[in-house]
């Protein structure tokens, strides 16, 4: 090797247990790594609890067995337990989220999406999408063609073409990040601040709103209680691969960093 030739050095295996997460020098991002951890987690404390084979082995490649696969999901309905909702604790939810459970509203949208890539830098994603807003919103109620102008300039999305025209939606039509900021409020304007998805980060402007019918609580109880298990099923989820994890030689991956438990 030349003497003036750089040394490129690869970044260190991350593994459980001394078992590895992903091949020397793959480059993963950091969710795909948490949810990898995540998993082997699991499946080491499926072998522990005697519901896998010991010679199940882990992979670099994030595959499990379907034996794995099994013996997590029944290791889960053992120790993740999930109490049944009150019906006060269901009412005083609906009486906080009734919006969540409107029907027949409707939106007509449009936005600018700044795309998200594994492996891409955030930081000046998120600045060129300010700067974005910020010009956008400087223009609002003024001028209808600066919004459509950035949108066919910068956006990501098809739609783009049509000056991120995303006509009207209703909460089915949107992933459910989106909805929570779409859908139950009152403002017809440019919003103010970023919506982050799992595509990206969108300047997003509501240009009418068809308000919709609430329900009464009787009618939507049923899903006004799977939604607080769901919830409840969560945090009981994570509670648990914290303890899995503190009891594991973590290497490499950062759990703690995971807002929801990322499970394949």
């Amino acid at each position: 090797m030349n003497e003036h030739t750089p040394t490129v050095l690869e970044a260190p295996v991350a593994t459980i247990n001394g078992i590895a997460l992903h091949a020397p020098g793959e480059s993963l991002g950091a969710e795909a790594l948490r949810q990898r951890a995540c998993t082997e987690l699991l499946r080491q404390a499926a072998q522990q609890a005697g519901l896998l084979a010991p010679n199940d082995a882990g992979t670099a490649d994030g595959v499990i067995s379907e034996a794995a696969s099994d013996a997590i999901d029944t290791l889960i309905a053992q120790q993740v337990i999930v109490p049944e909702p009150t019906e006060q604790a269901c009412e005083r939810h609906y009486q906080a989220h009734a919006a969540d459970y409107r029907s027949g509203e409707k939106v007509h949208a449009r936005h600018i999406l700044f795309a998200l890539t594994q492996g891409m830098d955030v930081v000046p994603l998120r600045d060129r999408a300010e700067a974005c807003l910020l010009d956008v919103r400087c223009h609002d109620g003024s001028s209808n063609t600066a919004f459509a102008r950035a949108a066919r300039e910068l956006s990501n999305c098809p739609s783009g073409a049509d000056g991120g025209d995303l006509g009207w939606l209703t909460r089915d039509d949107v992933a459910p990040e989106l909805a929570r900021e779409l859908f139950g409020q009152a403002q017809v304007c440019v919003l103010p601040r970023l919506v982050h998805s799992r595509f990206g980060l969108h300047v997003v402007e509501i240009l009418a709103r068809e308000p919709g019918q609430d329900p009464t609580y009787a009618a939507v109880r049923g899903a006004v209680a799977m939604a607080l298990r769901q919830h409840s099923f969560v945090t009981a989820l994570r509670q648990y691969l914290q303890l899995l994890a503190g009891q594991a030689h973590i290497v490499g991956v950062d759990l703690e960093a995971a807002d929801t438990p990322l499970v394949q």
